[in-house]
């Protein structure tokens, strides 16, 4: 402790120690707008020479997408490292603000959009009179829609309430929802298809919204063991669900894009360049990943490892919006 907490105290007490907040503030904008210009400009560049054609507003609801799956990461991470904090002997009792009324509230309103697009066959409404909110219950898809509208609502109230980890429930809704509409009744074995999202979807909110909220955890905490120690123990939970991510996804991918002709959709067809990319960029996070443990094992400091933590987040923030784009763009054909 005697060696962390002179060298932030020394930085706190220096003029550069000031400057980094607007820097920092105008840094994460940046990569919010980055983030948001991937799902709106992505489809134009897959889809260029593919010969396929995409729905009308599929930049607006890539967006959307990207939106709600940001939004059950935060809540998500929050519970869950709270989860590991809890364990930790001689852990401090303050943690950072939560942003789990924030992030449900962001949630709620792309849930709204996506609804309305349900609603009117997948087109972007032009205009309010063409939201029909009553012909949400006569699809599965609007049933679904709407289930994702209320649960966000509902985890919004619960993040509020004095007792804020039963948001956990309505989130889990979300996820459902989102698993089951992946996969609609006439697609090939659906039932697979969803079990194999639910897992994908909740590993990968964990995983994401977890990194950010232990790094926030760890700036609250700073100049503690605690701090280390949740992040080791963090470390060590998420080799788990990168490797659950992993197998997921490759059984996802191989159902949707056969063995024998794989290696042909990733570069001719939208799905494949954009799920090529994502599959380049997880590498890449995992990467990091191996880097900040190998930090944290042998550095004398180990919250030096959060450097390459801080690149794993921004990058995994950039997984989000490829994902999110990955929902909207056309599902390559199965050849049988």
């Amino acid at each position: 402790m005697t060696l962390i907490r002179p060298t932030v105290e020394a930085a706190d007490t220096s003029g550069s120690g000031r400057r980094p907040g607007p820097r920092r503030a105008v840094t994460v904008l940046a990569l919010v707008v980055l983030a948001a210009l991937i799902p709106l400009l992505g489809p134009s560049a897959a889809l260029h020479d593919t010969g396929e054609s995409a729905a009308p507003g599929v930049g607006g609801i890539a967006l959307l997408r990207a939106v709600l799956f940001g939004a059950l990461c935060v809540p998500l991470g929050e519970l869950f490292v709270n989860r590991l904090a809890r364990t930790l002997p001689g852990a401090p009792p303050n943690g950072p603000r939560s942003w789990s009324l924030y992030a449900s509230g962001a949630g709620f309103v792309a849930a709204l959009g996506l609804a309305s697009v349900v609603v009117t066959d997948t087109l972007v409404p032009d205009s309010p009179a063409r939201i029909d909110i009553g012909g949400l219950y006569q699809s599965r898809d609007g049933r679904l829609a709407l289930l994702e509208v209320g649960a966000f609502a509902a985890a919004a109230l619960c993040a509020r309430s004095r007792r804020p980890g039963v948001q956990v429930w309505p989130l889990a809704a979300v996820v459902l929802a989102e698993a089951l509409r992946a996969h609609p009744t006439g697609e090939y074995s659906p039932l697979v298809g969803s079990e194999l999202t639910l897992v994908h979807l909740t590993c990968a909110a964990l995983w994401v919204g977890g990194l950010l909220h232990v790094l926030r955890t760890l700036r609250q905490w700073r100049g503690t063991e605690a701090g280390a120690a949740l992040l080791g123990l963090y470390a060590r939970v998420a080799v788990v669900l990168l490797a659950a991510i992993t197998a997921t996804g490759v059984c996802s991918s191989l159902r949707r894009m056969p063995v024998g002709t794989i290696l042909d959709q990733l570069t001719t067809t939208a799905y494949g360049r954009t799920l090529l990319a994502k599959v380049l960029l997880v590498a890449a996070v995992a990467v990091l990943a191996l880097w900040a443990r190998s930090r944290l094992r042998r550095a004398t400091d180990p919250l030096t490892a959060c450097s390459p933590a801080r690149a794993e987040v921004v990058a995994l923030g950039v997984v989000v919006a490829l994902s999110g784009l990955l929902t909207a763009l056309p599902v390559p054909i199965r050849w049988h």
